[in-house]
């Protein structure tokens, strides 16, 4: 099992930034692959942003290319999520999560996932 904790997530006003964070522990060795998903009230939980966890390979959405960066700190086995230039349509809950195989954009395919984290931008 891994367990995954998000923490970072606030109110902050359109154009600021705000990082959230993700720290994985228990079977981090089967944590290939670490996403950052979100979901808005009465919409479906859509993928943001991957990266593998040892490679460096990163993938993002067109929505938040360019504002949003993820990484990660192996020795503290924590990924960021680094997100600039913020817009209200970026409200959602956060949820990291993580897969053994590739990055891929489908939530179904996350095997684990942390509670998630509140990220609310006012206009």
């Amino acid at each position: 099992q891994v367990q995954l904790v998000e923490s970072g997530g606030g109110l902050v006003q359109a154009g600021y930034s705000l990082t959230v964070s993700c720290v994985a522990s228990g079977r981090t060795d089967r944590a290939n692959v670490m996403g950052w998903f979100r979901q808005a009230p009465g919409k479906e939980r859509e993928f943001v942003a991957g990266g593998t966890w040892r490679g460096g390979v990163t993938y993002y959405v067109d929505s938040v290319k360019g504002r949003f960066t993820i990484s990660r700190d192996i020795a503290k086995n924590t990924v960021y999520l680094q997100m600039n230039s913020l817009k209200p349509e970026d409200t959602a809950v956060y949820y990291c999560a993580s897969r053994l195989g590739p990055i891929t954009l489908r939530p179904d395919d996350y095997e684990y996932w942390g509670q998630g984290t509140q990220v609310t931008v006012s206009s």
